[in-house]
Formats: structure tokens, C-alpha cells, sequence
């Protein structure tokens, strides 16, 4: 899954001679919370968000409401902005970005193509949309979490069994953290599971892995083992 499928593609940008003033405006207008700076088309940085609410709250302690207007009205982006920012190329994949976001402690980068230029931004709520797709949690119900040998065709046997009561699966993901060696950690996402059958099918699985929880949004039913 790659940066350019999952990017926000309409780039908002703000130059460095900009003033604060000018930010905030587009912030608040376009619902975002990261801006690229550019000088004679090129990024040279970037302004947040929190960045503008430090710059303000660090000059305006001693200032009356009228001065505090005129400051933001007049400090320039290039003052308060990040330089050299982080950025990712557009054919990163998400998991990449992901690691980049988190290594750093930041919430967004913007996404450049191979000749530097901006072609997007990505931020943890872009993030956060590849996750509810890729676990297919947008289709609800119901998930299963296992603890299966680490074994070829351990999880074709899980599947098999869901198949075999209707179930339609979604999605299936597996881990390596937190297990014993040679054990993994399988979760599988399916519905059009007739709640009747469902004690039935969770007795076939767990004598094939272990069961570690069961959520059933259908019925706002979580079991954990």
C-alpha cells in the first residue's frame, strides 16, 4: 500500500514571507493541521498547528488584546516554521511512512515525487483510514484473534473452518510479538456468520489455535480468553 493511494493530494502550502495571520486563516478554513513552506516554489519547511499556538503564547504573556491582534498579524512563517523538514517520496509505502512518523514524533510529512516536488501530505489520520481498511473494520463483524503454530497451512485451517459455517472473510493479519517461539498471532475479520452456529464454529477453532478473543459487533459481544 503505497504514500500515493492513501496521500491527501490537494496540498495547501503558505510562503515564507507569510504572516501567522495568514496560517491560521488557512487552517481553520481548510480543516487542517500542517502546513508546507515554500520560497520560490521550492519546501523549505513546515508550520503546525503548534507550532503557531507556541509562537503566540511565548510573545503575547504581557501584550493587551490590541497588541496581541497586531502580532499575529505580523510575525512571518519563516520565524516560526521547522526547516529542513521530514518528507517521504510518493511511492514509500504506508508502513514506511508509518515508521518515519513515529521514529520522529510527528504527526504528518509532506509527500514529495522523484523531482522534489510536493504532490501531497500524509498525516496519522490518513494512517488511521489504511488501518480501518486493511482490517476491513468498516465492515464490523466479527473478529477473531488467535494463537496459532507457526506452520504452513495453520491459517489455511482456521479459514477453512470459518468457510465452512457461511463466513465471509474480510480480512486476515498475523504477528510475531508476544508469542512463544514458533507460535504467531492471527486475527481474522469475517461476517455472514448465523449467530446460531457461532459456539459451534469457535469449538472446531480452538482445536486448532488458541483463542485469545472474540469481538462480535453485531451484538456488542467481546469474550476475551
Amino acid at each position: 500500500m503505497l504514500v500515493k493511494n492513501w496521500m491527501s493530494k490537494e496540498v495547501v502550502t503558505v510562503h515564507v514571507n507569510d504572516t501567522l495571520q495568514d496560517a491560521v486563516k488557512l487552517l481553520r478554513e481548510r480543516g487542517i493541521r500542517m502546513l508546507p513552506v515554500v520560497e520560490q516554489g521550492e519546501l523549505v519547511g513546515i508550520v503546525t498547528d503548534r507550532d503557531m499556538k507556541r509562537a503566540s503564547a511565548s510573545d503575547a504573556t504581557t501584550l493587551d488584546v490590541h497588541e496581541l491582534i497586531h502580532l499575529v498579524s505580523t510575525i512571518e512563517i519563516k520565524h516560526i516554521m521547522t526547516k529542513n523538514p521530514i518528507t517521504v517520496p510518493f511511492d514509500f509505502t504506508v508502513e514506511e511512512t508509518a515508521e518515519v512518523l513515529l521514529k520522529n514524533k510527528i504527526s504528518g510529512v509532506p509527500v514529495l515525487n522523484h523531482d522534489k516536488e510536493i504532490v501531497g501530505t500524509i498525516t496519522q489520520t490518513d494512517l488511521f483510514k489504511v488501518l480501518i481498511s486493511l482490517t476491513g473494520a468498516g465492515a464490523k463483524g466479527l473478529q477473531f484473534a488467535f494463537e496459532a503454530k507457526d506452520r504452513p497451512g495453520s491459517i489455511k485451517e482456521i479459514a477453512d473452518i470459518i468457510r465452512k459455517y457461511g463466513g465471509r472473510i474480510v480480512s486476515i493479519l498475523s504477528a510475531y510479538e508476544n508469542v512463544p517461539q514458533g507460535y504467531r498471532k492471527v486475527y481474522v475479520r469475517m461476517h455472514s456468520i448465523d449467530r446460531f452456529e457461532l459456539s459451534r464454529m469457535k469449538k472446531e477453532l480452538k482445536e486448532k489455535a488458541t483463542l485469545l478473543y472474540l469481538v462480535d459487533h453485531r451484538e456488542n459481544l467481546r469474550e476475551v480468553y
